[in-house]
């Protein structure tokens, strides 16, 4: 079948999906699952959702978590709890009851089969439109040490007190010593490498695609212990042509860009840059069902080509490659990290960003860029609440760690 074919096919089929939809009464169906739920479409509790244009029902049938998402941005419906009602939603899956007859969900779907979503040229694009928005207003929502990852809480009580603690306990899990040779696959404003060599004595080499990122990295980080370089990290031999093997290799946050057709290159790549018994810690959000594809509402206006990975889809790419020597889930904190992003990130902009012209194209006007983030931050809060995205942190080793290794938490 040639690809217009193809592509004809697929939109016979979009079409078709849409038609069985619309035998439906879409409000009926909203109000059927609402129910379902314990959320009341107008109620009075924080998580009820208040319709406020009746077109509401029929997109969110039609799109799913696309339509959810985006009839939100425009204004057509309120919720005072936009986490604990996603929580809500997701717990008894709706987004995929839903998304089984989304053509949005179907076209990402199929993309992922027949292209890679994640090779060179298509990695940079979420740098592109996430990351490389206002380093200002990044630095007022994530705190001081600019950590856009899950927080450890365990021992916490402040948003940088538990950013502080999860690159410690990313260090502990290491074993880092002074004078070790860390890489860094993907980070981000360069806190953790900081971290790691003002306390741990480690000479680090950080890679990330973001050139606000690294910009932002090198003015306040570099020092003579660290080295940041803006490129991929298919491109780590560049910046090692000696080929001198890493002590340890650490990724917080860097996996969900990386696309399961490029899970194998990604673990191979550390598996060549690492030392014979060297351990390499991986830090990412993951999910337990096994999928290729991506949120739709996610991909169009937050991470665009994100995938999150699952237990098979990493177990297939290390095996054979890497031992498994511990896996932790806290995935609760992140629930907790994201409320805290979400507070600094309201008081910024009531503050005055909202007068700021710098973010981004994704969103054309500043309100709904605002409404935009509010979702996103919230309802990324719910997933984790009703756990149905995890944080997890696993610790790999090379060739097995000689008498066992000891997990830290």
């Amino acid at each position: 079948m040639t690809m217009s074919a193809r592509k004809r096919a697929i939109s016979d089929v979009g079409e078709r999906l849409v038609s069985i939809k619309d035998r439906f009464n879409a409000k009926d169906v909203i109000w059927d699952f609402a129910d379902q739920i314990d959320v009341t479409i107008n109620g009075d509790d924080p998580w009820d959702l208040q319709v406020l244009d009746e077109r509401f029902y029929q997109r969110v049938v039609a799109e799913s978590s696309l339509g959810m998402g985006e009839s939100y941005m425009d204004g057509w419906w309120e919720c005072e709890a936009i986490d604990e009602l996603i929580s809500r939603i997701m717990s008894i899956r709706i987004r995929d009851m839903l998304g089984r007859l989304s053509p949005a969900l179907f076209g990402v779907w199929v993309e992922s089969k027949v292209r890679n979503r994640q090779n060179r040229p298509r990695s940079y694009k979420v740098a592109d439109m996430h990351y490389n928005l206002s380093n200002d207003m990044y630095r007022q929502m994530l705190g001081d040490t600019m950590a856009y990852t899950c927080g450890y809480w365990k021992n916490a009580r402040t948003l940088d007190d538990a950013q502080r603690a999860k690159f410690d306990l990313v260090c502990r899990k290491l074993d880092l010593k002074p004078g070790e040779r860390v890489l860094e696959l993907g980070c981000g404003w360069g806190g953790f490498a900081n971290f790691a060599a003002a306390n741990y004595g480690c000479r680090v080499v950080s890679m990330n695609i973001s050139s606000e990122q690294i910009r932002y990295a090198r003015e306040h980080f570099a020092n003579e212990l660290i080295e940041f370089h803006w490129c991929d990290y298919r491109d780590v031999e560049t910046y090692n042509p000696h080929g001198e093997q890493f002590d340890k290799i650490v990724s917080i946050g860097m996996c969900e860009h990386v696309g399961v057709k490029n899970y194998r290159t990604w673990l191979s790549t550390v598996h060549d840059q690492l030392v014979e018994h060297g351990l390499f810690l991986l830090h990412t959000i993951g999910t337990d069902k096994y999928s290729t594809k991506g949120d739709p509402w996610y991909d169009r206006y937050i991470f665009p080509n994100g995938m999150l990975p699952s237990p098979k889809s990493l177990g297939r790419a290390i095996d054979g490659l890497l031992v498994v020597e511990d896996w932790h889930n806290f995935g609760p904190d992140y629930d907790r990290t994201l409320l805290a992003w979400f507070e600094r990130f309201d008081a910024y902009w009531q503050a005055g960003a909202r007068d700021s012209t710098d973010f981004g194209a994704t969103a054309p006007t500043r309100e709904r860029f605002y409404r935009m983030w509010k979702y996103y931050l919230l309802s990324c809060a719910g997933t984790f609440r009703c756990r149905f995205t995890s944080l997890w942190q696993l610790v790999l080793s090379k060739r097995g760690v000689i008498g066992g290794y000891q997990s830290i938490r």
